[in-house]
């Protein structure tokens, strides 16, 4: 699959600067799904749709301490239920992925409590896919434990190893783009990145029932009728009888008759 270039930041991106952005060749924004207390670098709808507006996806990371995944269960399942509020609020469609952030250095003694955390969320965003963002360590160990589905390597602390694993590669801190006024880090993705756009795809409505146009005039089904039911009188035989009730009831239908009673 060709790879996708993309961006992370911290600051919310502005619609000239998603213009900018995907002039630039940029193909997806990675950005913060966080409370409102971090209102300083949170994902909003607005800017969701902005990022949108010119064609690029949009990659949802929760993080609010870099090494708040050495909390194990216990952080988890709070950072879980933070991230799938924000998820519901902001609209990102069900089935899309909510990276959690491992932003630090973390160490094989660590790897039991990153796991606990990333199964405790994954726990608590309902509908949601869990992805994991970390050293080309941190990928190797989650994708071998299992511990979520989708794997956001960054080049930090990875010791120029990069993982067969990651759907996404960050690459690149703290660097900018011509013209574009915003620090930010580069990445290129792989497939199955899990991002989403705002571009609500309708709902087809249920299809009404077209108008069947009666096959056979009223007064020609009534005639017939009248014949069926002189021969339903003749006889004594419940089965023909019966046979001609159902004649009866297919003239009423192709002469759109309502039976009454």
């Amino acid at each position: 699959m060709k790879k996708m270039k993309g961006i992370d930041c911290a600051i919310p991106v502005k619609a000239d600067t998603a213009k900018a952005l995907a002039a630039a060749g940029m193909k997806f924004v990675c950005r913060y799904l966080v409370p409102e207390r971090l209102a300083w670098k949170r994902l909003t709808r607005s800017e969701a749709e902005a990022i949108s507006a010119v064609g690029m996806k949009v990659v949802s990371v929760f993080e609010t301490t870099a090494s708040r995944p050495a909390g194990g269960a216990a952080a988890g399942k709070v950072d879980g239920v933070e991230a799938y509020k924000e998820a519901k609020l902001i609209k990102q469609p069900p089935g899309t992925v909510i990276y959690f952030a491992v932003d630090y250095d973390a160490q094989p003694k660590d790897y039991d409590n990153i796991e606990s955390y990333l199964r405790a969320a994954a726990a608590e965003v309902h509908g949601y896919k869990v992805g994991v963002y970390g050293s080309y360590a941190v990928i190797e160990a989650m994708y071998k434990r299992k511990a979520c589905t989708h794997f956001w390597q960054t080049y930090a602390w990875s010791r120029g190893k990069q993982s067969a694993y990651a759907n996404i590669y960050q690459y690149k801190n703290d660097t900018r783009l011509a013209g574009i006024n915003l620090t930010l880090d580069l990445n290129e993705s792989f497939g199955n990145e899990g991002w989403w756009d705002t571009k609500s795809t309708e709902v087809p409505k249920p299809s009404q029932p077209e108008e069947v146009k009666p096959k056979m005039k009223q007064e020609d089904a009534e005639k017939i009728i009248r014949f069926l039911s002189a021969a339903w009188y003749a006889t004594d035989s419940q089965e023909a009888k019966a046979e001609y009730n159902r004649l009866a009831d297919e003239v009423r239908k192709a002469a759109g008759i309502i039976k009454v009673g």
